[in-house]
């Protein structure tokens, strides 16, 4: 990609709608190699940037979801056991036919051969050129994690005891996401760009209503990005993202619905609302959520 524009054009062939800002945070980090930290709410289109990017590129979309104790194992390798033992066994077997004493440290080195090694999402990314590397909400991982990172977005490598380093040839595009139930360490944030991604506006997100879902009849996508921004606004547990938007009207075109009027929104409203409390308490507002 040459320029932010034309990255912009590309993202748009793939349904995903950049404004200027995003696709010039999405190409810098492209040119200068560096990390981009995507922070907003959930439903923003984080990590859809990701999936996005990994299309235009034709490149492999590596995702590491990262949650409550999640730790560098979890996200770096692993030892398939099971295989290893049959390994061991196999010699074992072999060795009582010949008569012949195993040599210990050759059988230890044997089970430590990379045939054996299970590429968790970061080693994956490292040893796949071109890769995307999607590390997703990064903030209900805890500092250790952060600090594990820290040294492979910097070195794009890796130390394994048995193995050795492994260093990737090209580093992975890499597109760590937030949805801000903590804040991140600014040690992390400093070797990234930085990228805040809040709601569309209703115009931008009928754009990509019609995008994602062609045939989609104008008046219903008008409403339903109209009723969305009206959610959004309204004090619930769990406003409606984008992708639940995306929902709505697709729910809404197979009951085969041409507007949104009060039984279609009653009847598909689990589309777009996820707690029993948002449910009822939009229940008894609909009338005025779909006035125009």
């Amino acid at each position: 990609m040459e320029s932010p524009a034309e990255l912009a054009a590309a993202l748009r062939s793939t349904g995903y709608l950049a404004d200027d800002g995003l696709a010039t945070a999405a190409f810098l980090a492209m040119q200068m190699n560096r990390p981009l930290f995507c922070e907003g709410e959930p439903g923003t289109g984080k990590t859809a940037l990701a999936q996005a990017l990994a299309q235009v590129l034709g490149a492999e979309l590596i995702r590491l979801q990262c949650h409550d104790g999640i730790d560098a194992t979890q996200a770096l390798y692993d030892w398939d056991f099971p295989r290893q033992l049959l390994h061991l066994r196999a010699l074992e077997a072999a060795a009582g036919v010949d008569g012949e004493k195993l040599d210990a440290d050759a059988v230890e080195a044997s089970l430590y051969d990379e045939r054996f090694l299970l590429a968790r999402p970061i080693l994956r990314a490292l040893q796949t050129s071109p890769c995307v590397l999607l590390i997703d909400e990064i903030d209900r991982a805890d500092d250790e994690f952060e600090a594990f990172l820290l040294e492979v977005l910097t070195e794009h490598a890796v130390s394994i005891p048995e193995v050795g380093e492994v260093r990737a040839k090209t580093p992975p595009i890499v597109v760590l996401t937030s949805n801000r139930t903590r804040e991140v360490h600014d040690a992390l944030k400093r070797r990234c760009l930085y990228l805040w991604l809040d709601h569309p506006d209703v115009q931008r997100e009928i754009e990509i209503l019609h995008s994602r879902l062609p045939g989609l009849p104008d008046r219903l996508a008008a409403q339903v990005a109209g009723t969305a921004h009206k959610l959004r606004q309204a004090d619930l547990i769990k406003p409606p993202g984008v992708a639940e938007s995306l929902d709505w009207a697709r729910a809404l075109q197979l009951v085969g619905a041409r507007e949104l009027d009060m039984d279609s929104a009653a009847a598909t409203l689990g589309a777009v609302l996820k707690y029993r409390e948002d449910a009822d308490r939009v229940r008894n507002q609909l009338d005025t959520l779909l006035a125009s």
